[in-house]
C-alpha cells in the first residue's frame, strides 16, 4: 500500500482551479458511454464521496472551486491523495470498484482523525471535509519503473539504428537497410523486460490489476471557514492566534498507520512485514534494524518477504547468508544506496 499526498502546483503559485486535474481523473472515462453503468455494463468510473455516488466531474470542481474562501495564491486550493494497494493487496478483494470505494469512506475517516485540529471546540470529523474520489484500473509504465529503466540500453540502441536507417535512405550515411532491420528485431526480443511478447517501454499500459484511488479534497472545510492542511509541517502543537490557544497540525505518520490497519481489518488481510509503512521508514532511517528484523522473521514469512522486495526492483542476492552477519548487512547497505526506494507514503508536495 501506497499513500502519497501532493499539493497541485503550477509554477510559482498553486493552481486556482481543479478543472485540469479533475479532467485528468476522468480520462479512463473516454470514449465510453455516458449510458454504460445505467445498463450494468462494466467500464464507466465516477465521482463519489462519503455519502454520493456517480457525482459528475462538472460539481466536483464546481464543489472544490466554491470552497477555497481567503486562500492567497500562495496557498494550496486543494490536495491530491492517491492510494496504491499492492498485487497482493487486490487479489484479497472481490470487487474492486465496490470495496475499494468502501475502503475509501473509512480511509477519509482516519485522515481526519489525524487532524490535531478543533471546530467549534470538537475534534474534526467526517462531515466536516469536503473531497471527491474516483476509482482507477489502469496504469502505464512511467521511465522510473525498473522494467522500463533496464530495459533503456536497448531502446537507446534501437532509437539509434532507426536513425542510421534513416540516414541511410537518404543516401548520407552508407550500410545495409536489411542487416539494420534484423538487428533491431534481435534487439526488441533480448530486452529483459517483456509484456505480450513485446519490449516494455514507457506509457505501455500495465497488465493485470492496477485498482487504486484518486481522492481530491479542499483544503477549506465544508462550511469555507476553516484551513485543514495535510501538508502542515507539525504533527501536534498549540499555538496562541487573537488571544486564543489554536490546535494545528497533521499526523501522517498516524494516518499512513491507521490506513494499512484499516484496509487489514476491512478485508481480513494479512500483511508481511515488509509491507508496513513502519518497516519502509526504519528501512531508510535505519537499515540495521530493519535487516535484523527481516533475519528473525519465521521462515514462511521470510520467504514471502523476500519475493517482495525482488518484485520491487531491490536487487537483492538469491540467498542472504545468515551465518555472515556483518557481511550480508554490507551487501544490504551497498544495495540500499544503490536503489531509489522513496518512502512515498510519506511524501507531500510536488
Amino acid at each position: 500500500m501506497y499513500i502519497t499526498i501532493t499539493s497541485q502546483k503550477l509554477g510559482g503559485n498553486y493552481s486556482q482551479g481543479s478543472a485540469d486535474f479533475v479532467d485528468y481523473l476522468e480520462k479512463e472515462n473516454q470514449g465510453l458511454d455516458p449510458e454504460d453503468l445505467s445498463a450494468g455494463k462494466v467500464g464507466r468510473e465516477y465521482f463519489f464521496n462519503q455519502y454520493g455516488n456517480q457525482i459528475s466531474a462538472e460539481e466536483v470542481s464546481r464543489e472544490i472551486d466554491a470552497n477555497t474562501a481567503k486562500l492567497e495564491k500562495t496557498e494550496p486550493r486543494f490536495y491530491s491523495i492517491t492510494v496504491s494497494p499492492s498485487k497482493y493487496e487486490l487479489n484479497r478483494l472481490q470487487d474492486s470498484s465496490k470495496d475499494l470505494k468502501k475502503y475509501t469512506r473509512e480511509l477519509m475517516k482516519d485522515y481526519v482523525a489525524s487532524f490535531n485540529r478543533e471546530i467549534n471546540g470538537r475534534p474534526v470529523n467526517i462531515d466536516d471535509i469536503k473531497y471527491f474520489a474516483k476509482i482507477e484500473h489502469q496504469r502505464s509504465f512511467k521511465g522510473t519503473d525498473k522494467q522500463v529503466r533496464e530495459n533503456q540500453p536497448f531502446a537507446s540502441t534501437i532509437i539509434q539504428l532507426k536513425s542510421d536507417i534513416q540516414k541511410v535512405g537518404r543516401g548520407e550515411l552508407p550500410g545495409n537497410i536489411t542487416k539494420m532491420e534484423r538487428e533491431i528485431h534481435k534487439l526488441e526480443k533480448a530486452a529483459p523486460h517483456q509484456q505480450d511478447g513485446k519490449r516494455i517501454v514507457q506509457g505501455m499500459p500495465k497488465q493485470g490489476n492496477q485498482s487504486h484511488i484518486h481522492i481530491i479534497v479542499s483544503r477549506k472545510d465544508a462550511s469555507n471557514r476553516f484551513s485543514l492542511s495535510p501538508g502542515s509541517k507539525y504533527k501536534a502543537s498549540q499555538v496562541e492566534l487573537n488571544g486564543k490557544t489554536v490546535k494545528r497540525g497533521f499526523d501522517r505518520d498516524k494516518f499512513f498507520g491507521k490506513a494499512e490497519k484499516t484496509f487489514d481489518k476491512s478485508f481480513g488481510y494479512q500483511r508481511n512485514f515488509v509491507e508496513t509503512y513502519t518497516a519502509r521508514k526504519e528501512f531508510i532511517k535505519n537499515p540495521k534494524n530493519y535487516f535484523s528484523a527481516l533475519m528473525k522473521l519465521p521462515t514462511n514469512e521470510k520467504a514471502v518477504a523476500m519475493k517482495m522486495l525482488k518484485e520491487s526492483g531491490m536487487p537483492l542476492m538469491p540467498s542472504i547468508p545468515t551465518n555472515k552477519a556483518q557481511l550480508a548487512l554490507k551487501v544490504f547497505n551497498r544495495l540500499r544506496r544503490g536503489v531509489d526506494i522513496a518512502i512515498k507514503s510519506s511524501s507531500i508536495g510536488i
